[in-house]
């Protein structure tokens, strides 16, 4: 496959050994959009400068079309960037802003041709006669993308450029920046921290913590089967229910998941994947469930794939066509350290394959009993001295059918084909890749 920009073990420090993009591998072909999702601080940004050659790698090589590009001066890439704080002249008109490049390129062509079909693509030709101050933020990005659209590069390279701005507009320009992409065939580069846009814009979505590369792959590939910890609590909205947990295979009896107040017994026989947690057999673990795979209804209705624990209703958030259901089932909840982490010294030893580092999962609400319950028995005390020592553990979608009530016990039907296990080092035990080819689809 053709390559229109090639990272090779790119890594680059700063001065204080502080490493920004740690051996960061990535390849991005002709006309791809790519996404460099992370939280602040995790390089995503770095590696942007890097392409663009704002910034010298410390070492690896950054190949453009094929060619070695790591001494290639900015203005000799054919890139064209676009910033997160427009970068308008002040004293220039939408037009000038926009010609700026041309002018600086020094050709005799007549600019105004190109100036006048990049305002026509972005919808501001009434635009070019106003000065920055003269214009909203929105009209002011479109005005930044003009001056990077009239360069014809092979590649933009975006640097959150919708973060200033308010979340309609920001929603309609994400929109208009997909159909832009897609109807020039530009190959680009896109940096954010939101994942909404990073799941709605992008070909691919590359998710970076701590200046290491942790997954790449479609929206629905990260979405679905994320390597690890950090990947399934960083994407997704709501937030994936996290619950710390140990697997129980007792002798003549069925493998269950114990969550301390409950178990989750897993029917019989094991699936594929279920299979997998044996080597996991009393150690600690992290149960992952998006709050699609979580739904009340009555015991009754447990079938096929799906098994019940029971739960007392916290809080619910109406969001319209549904709600957000939090649902308390007396288990501890997990949290995945290094969300928002600053960047750790190069000196020191760091963690170096994808998943590593990510054991330090912080424990809230109540403490671990002392022993455990099926899921069918003392539901009365559930609801009386389980729930009290615990927060909100499951957040789950409901129709708008669904009127629960605050402090009602309800039962849970789990889909365990979405159900989500994590070692104590954050990688994904099950579902094992390999058996589940229909979760990338």
């Amino acid at each position: 496959m053709s390559r229109a920009i090639s990272l090779q073990e790119v890594t680059k420090v700063y001065s204080r050994n502080v490493t920004a993009v740690d051996r960061v591998s990535l390849d991005i072909g002709p006309g791809e959009f790519l996404v460099l999702l992370g939280p602040s601080g995790c390089g995503k940004s770095t590696v942007l400068r890097l392409i663009a050659g704002l910034e010298e790698p410390t070492s690896g090589d950054l190949l453009l079309d094929g060619a070695y590009a790591n001494d290639l001066a900015p203005g000799d890439r054919q890139l064209a960037m676009v910033f997160q704080h427009y970068a308008l002249y002040p004293n220039m008109t939408g037009r000038n802003n926009i010609g700026f490049p041309l002018r600086m390129e020094g050709t005799q062509e007549d600019h105004g041709a190109r100036i006048e079909n990049a305002a026509r693509i972005l919808g501001i030709q009434d635009l070019l006669d106003r000065f920055p101050a003269q214009l909203s933020g929105g009209e002011r990005q479109r005005v930044a993308m003009g001056r990077a659209i009239v360069r014809r590069p092979s590649a933009f390279l975006m640097d959150e450029p919708l973060s200033n701005l308010d979340a309609k507009l920001r929603n309609r320009l994400r929109a208009e920046i997909a159909s832009l992409t897609r109807a020039l065939g530009v190959t680009t580069v896109y940096v954010t921290h939101d994942q909404s846009e990073a799941m709605s814009l992008g070909d691919r979505v590359a998710v970076m913590r701590d200046g290491v590369l942790q997954q790449t792959g479609t929206a629905r590939d990260v979405y679905r089967l994320p390597d690890n910890i950090f990947v399934a609590a960083f994407v997704g909205t709501p937030r994936i229910n996290l619950l710390k947990a140990r697997v129980l295979a007792p002798l003549g009896g069925r493998m269950s998941i114990d969550f301390g107040a409950q178990r989750l017994e897993l029917p019989q026989p094991l699936s594929v994947d279920h299979q997998m947690l044996r080597i996991q057999m009393g150690r600690d673990i992290t149960v992952g469930l998006r709050s699609e795979a979580v739904r009340i209804a009555p015991p009754q209705a447990m079938r096929g794939s799906e098994a019940l624990l029971n739960g007392i209703v916290r809080h619910v958030e109406f969001q319209g066509h549904e709600s957000l259901v939090h649902v308390g089932i007396g288990a501890r909840s997990a949290e995945v350290a290094g969300l928002e982490a600053a960047r750790r010294p190069a000196g020191k030893e760091r963690a170096r394959r994808p998943g590593s580092g990510l054991a330090r999962l912080l424990g809230r609400g109540g403490e671990r009993h002392g022993r455990a319950v099926s899921t069918l028995e003392r539901e009365d005390e559930l609801a009386a001295e389980v729930i009290p020592q615990a927060a909100d553990n499951l957040v789950l979608r409901a129709g708008t059918e669904l009127q629960p009530r605050i402090g009602e016990r309800v039962p849970l039907l789990l889909d365990l084909e979405q159900l989500y296990v994590f070692d104590s080092e954050g990688a994904r035990v099950c579902p094992a890749p390999a058996h589940r080819p229909d979760l990338a689809r």
